[in-house]
């Protein structure tokens, strides 16, 4: 008699908690759902690509990210900036420190003051960020038609399935249909909202000589630098589920060790009743 009643206390502790807990679940996926289907607006979905990052226990392809740093650098370089990162970050993708200083001193830095009060030019530094193509946003847009090219530091984390995403609008120029009213500067990409953009389609096979000898098609050029772009979004990744993966075998352990001391300390209540 005492167990049954103590069963019926329990679950009427657990029931109305395990109703609330699946409630907030589903409104939390109600809001995300729409927040996804907002952001997207008319865009085409991007095409689902498999990534070596991808998954629990997913990792970064560093041949394949020194690959799309050379993308970026011989590509992307001239219009857009990555303002967050620095030449140093390279050692962790595999550049050695002499490639390090030697990839930043192909660039020109503005310093100073000097001892007489000026600002001067000198070979960039492995400390130094990434050097802007343009001085300011104003410079930018007059070079570009009045856009302004984003900075690519975080831009597959700053759009909603952001791999994917730039993946897909990389690859997927195509001629506007008839209806379609495209101003001088403006070309046509379904996964861009709207399908207007200001940016001429980049990729090509053989736009790059990769120096690991890869062939350089479209797909590979694009796949690349989407590696290198996943990279500096998130250099953290693979620690950060390498403690995930920590984490979840201590709880594992633990959860273990809680089941045989609940069995220990309820077998010993039965015995007393």
């Amino acid at each position: 008699m005492k167990r049954t009643k103590l069963k019926i206390h329990r679950q009427g502790i657990i029931m109305p908690f395990v109703k609330t807990f699946l409630l907030s679940f589903f409104l939390l996926l109600s809001v995300l759902s729409a927040g996804i289907s907002y952001a997207a607006g008319d865009a085409k979905h991007p095409k689902q690509m498999h990534w070596a990052f991808d998954g629990f226990f997913g990792a970064f392809d560093r041949a394949s990210i020194q690959r799309g740093f050379q993308v970026y650098k011989q590509v992307c370089s001239s219009c857009h900036s990555m303002h967050l990162k620095s030449y140093r970050n390279l050692t962790q993708i595999g550049f050695s420190e002499d490639e390090v200083k030697a990839i930043a001193a192909e660039y020109m830095v503005m310093d100073g003051p000097d001892d007489s009060g000026d600002m001067f030019e000198r070979p960039g530094r492995p400390s130094d960020r990434f050097v802007s193509p343009y001085p300011n946003e104003k410079a930018a847009r007059a070079s570009n038609g009045g856009a302004y090219p984003p900075d690519l530091s975080l831009i597959t984390k700053a759009r909603v399935d952001g791999p994917n995403y730039v993946y897909s609008l990389l690859t997927g120029y195509e001629d506007a249909a008839e209806d379609v009213n495209l101003r001088p500067g403006q070309y046509y990409n379904p996964y861009m909202p709207g399908g207007k953009i200001a940016m001429p389609p980049q990729l090509s096979d053989g736009l790059v000589e990769y120096m690991d000898g890869t062939e350089a098609t479209e797909g590979q050029i694009a796949r690349d630098v989407v590696n290198f772009l996943q990279w500096a979004a998130e250099p953290e990744m693979e620690a950060r589920k390498q403690m995930g993966h920590k984490a979840i075998l201590f709880a594992l352990i633990l959860t273990i060790l809680f089941y045989f001391s609940k069995k220990r300390i309820w077998s010993n209540l039965s015995q007393k009743d």
